[in-house]
């Protein structure tokens, strides 16, 4: 009998053992800390969106400290240290900068590269299929995108032969996607001019160098920098009359005149995945960096009408999404 009590007692024990975290985390939400190289939120609605359809609401089960740099690399640094400070349970970065901050600052807390372009040239994670460390998430690379950028530009005006590639050359997780724009380029016969501006004076400096070049076409690629500085990217692009091709739709939304790319916010909804599989128990380094698969074709109807540019019916074909 009493042998019975024991194992009846011992059988309970490891009931409320069993319970027990899901209590302490019901009175303990997790910590969320979103670290942003620029200032945009065009991320977190996506973002919180899949989390609440992941079971996580925010201000009941998840706490988000957000941090927003706003191109200041000293501020990174010490937004990345007060998530540490503060023992978030995990960090999401957005843009190279964020993630080199986040990985420079911890070694064990977990980091999900939310949106960066290429996290093993930059030597933030080992491989794709093997990140290691405590950093996974999300790459924004495909060997593809560039030649693919140009085959529209091209198709939009086959009389195309000057190309220019405005990008902030302070993010190294740029610089390979510079280097395919070149080689894409060369395999097309087109000479490529770079401007690579790193602030504000930098950047009109290199709207006059872009004038003197006079480029057929331009590509803008999608960073903080250029998020912040997009106002007057599309006022120089629009008012010179020179097509502009961005990676990301909201910049065609704002006025540009067409993107090729993945859907930015799937990006983040998949990043919102990786967290909630981490706050699981799943460890970074045994999760694979994912690449987008799919990409739209986006184009801003009005901004041809006012450039004077008729989009030919294959590219209207082809688009995903026309703006009218």
């Amino acid at each position: 009998m009493d042998h019975m009590r024991r194992r009846g007692f011992i059988t309970l024990l490891a009931g409320v053992a069993a319970l027990w975290p899901l209590d302490a985390r019901a009175q303990h939400p997790f910590k969320i800390g979103l670290l942003n190289t620029g200032a945009s939120t065009f991320f977190i609605a996506p973002f919180i969106g899949k989390l609440k359809e992941l079971g996580y609401l925010e201000g009941k089960n998840i706490v988000i400290e957000r941090k927003f740099a706003e191109g200041n690399s000293e501020r990174l640094r010490e937004f990345a240290a007060d998530l540490v400070r503060e023992h978030v349970d995990v960090i999401v970065t957005i843009g190279t900068p964020a993630g080199f901050a986040a990985k420079q600052a911890t070694s064990t807390i977990p980091i999900v590269l939310g949106a960066i372009s290429d996290p093993v040239g930059v030597g933030l994670v080992a491989s794709l299929a093997r990140p290691g460390g405590n950093a996974t998430g999300n790459s924004l690379m495909a060997p593809e995108l560039s030649a693919k950028r140009l085959e529209i530009l091209r198709t939009l005006a086959p009389g195309i032969s000057r190309f220019a590639i405005l990008w902030d050359s302070s993010n190294p997780g740029m610089a390979e996607r510079v280097h395919e724009t070149e080689i894409a380029a060369n395999q097309s016969h087109v000479l490529l001019h770079i401007v690579g501006p790193k602030n504000l004076e930098e950047l009109e400096a290199a709207f006059a160098e872009l004038l003197d070049q006079r480029p057929d076409a331009l590509l803008v690629t999608t960073e903080a920098f250029t998020r912040q500085h997009l106002a007057r990217i599309l006022d120089f692009a629009n008012r010179n009359k020179i097509p502009a091709m961005f990676e990301d739709s909201s910049y065609v939304e704002a006025g540009g005149l067409m993107s090729y790319g993945p859907n930015y916010e799937e990006v983040f909804r998949t990043a919102a995945v990786f967290v909630d599989k981490i706050l699981k128990g799943a460890k970074p380094a045994d999760l694979p960096i994912e690449q987008p698969t799919k990409f739209q074709l986006v184009i801003n109807f009005k901004t041809a009408k006012a450039l004077a540019i008729e989009i030919p019916p294959t590219l209207l074909t082809m688009a995903d999404r026309v703006i009218e």
